[in-house]
């Protein structure tokens, strides 16, 4: 009996133990750069045009001049995000310096304080932050020669881009 009280009383706290600790984790994203998803993940193609009409076709991708963009919510909100899926022509040089097919893009808060983060921990920046209406960008190598592109989206600017043609 005792146990079943304890595990009620538990059950019953819970929820105020997980409000308190994604609070503390929003006010640490204010204070602290740090990746909060994937933003877009690209890779060469021989022909992006027809991989887009493709996936679009078979897939039901929507696409745009760029791939496709997938639109979700946060878990805590009703804002809406967004990953752009982007076929390359394999000509690109924009994955450069790595000589990987691909890039992964990651959402990102405070990208200032999280580039701080990185060149002291010796990570390799590849550029220098460059801002857009839609967000922030900048570059960086993992150690096993992946390019990886940081993004603090403005999300309400890079819905308007797309007018609401997203993959859902």
């Amino acid at each position: 009996m005792k146990a079943s009280a304890a595990v009620v009383l538990f059950l019953l706290t819970l929820p105020s133990l997980l409000l308190a600790q994604e609070s503390e984790v929003k006010e640490m994203d204010k204070k602290e750069g740090r990746v909060t998803g994937i933003g877009g993940i690209f890779f060469k193609s021989d022909n992006p045009k027809e991989i887009n009409e493709w996936y679009y076709k078979n897939l039901g991708l929507a696409p745009n001049d760029y791939g496709s963009i997938f639109e979700f919510r946060e878990s805590d909100s009703q804002n809406k995000i967004y990953l752009q899926w982007s076929p390359f022509s394999k000509s690109t040089n924009y994955f450069e310096p790595s000589e990987k097919e691909f890039m992964i893009n990651y959402r990102v808060v405070n990208i200032e304080a999280l580039v701080e983060q990185l060149k002291e921990n010796g990570v390799t920046v590849l550029d220098s932050i460059e801002s857009y209406d839609y967000g922030k960008f900048v570059h960086i190598m993992d150690p096993e020669g992946n390019k990886i592109e940081l993004w603090e989206p403005v999300d309400k600017v890079f819905e308007n881009m797309y007018d609401g043609k997203t993959t859902k």
